[in-house]
């Protein structure tokens, strides 16, 4: 729902800022990471479905791409590479032998924590150089930030 006694400049200075901010704040994050991650990091359409699919086990190659915006092939593409990799399962259903469900190895879960370790780590680092009200917004803007990602693609949970 929209406040309507929010005037309009200062909605359009939030989209602004937030479209302006938001990818600087994830390449920054993604060159530290990048720079301390001790193997070689994964192309980031591999990474965010590695990510997905440690979220969602089992989920199908459908469901990926649904969830992540991306075409079916695509992502079909993405699971051969990591399969190859040895990074990806793929479990074929018992009902349906033409569906697949994806699951993580070993070596992929622990590395998909290593990065989310090393994400908050950074994250965590650059918030204590904020003043207690800057990270008293950002905390309190958290549950707005996911209302929105969820208000622009309703598929995330």
């Amino acid at each position: 729902m929209t406040d309507s006694s929010t005037p309009r400049r200062d909605l359009d200075r939030m989209a602004s800022g937030l479209a302006a901010c938001l990818p600087g704040l994830h390449r920054a994050l993604d060159r530290q990471v990048t720079a301390r991650y001790p193997h070689p990091k994964p192309p980031e359409g591999q990474l965010a479905l590695l990510r997905y699919v440690a979220q969602h086990e089992g989920v199908t190659v459908r469901e990926a791409a649904e969830a992540l915006l991306m075409k079916p092939n695509n992502v079909s593409a993405l699971v051969s590479q990591l399969v190859e990799q040895g990074d990806l399962e793929r479990r074929r259903d018992s009902a349906d032998k033409r569906v697949a469900h994806l699951h993580l190895t070993a070596t992929a879960r622990e590395r998909v924590s290593e990065v989310r370790e090393l994400e908050t780590e950074f994250i965590r680092h650059a918030l204590t150089s904020l003043t207690e009200g800057q990270q008293g917004a950002l905390g309190s803007a958290l549950d707005a930030l996911d209302a929105l990602t969820r208000h622009l693609h309703p598929g995330v949970r």
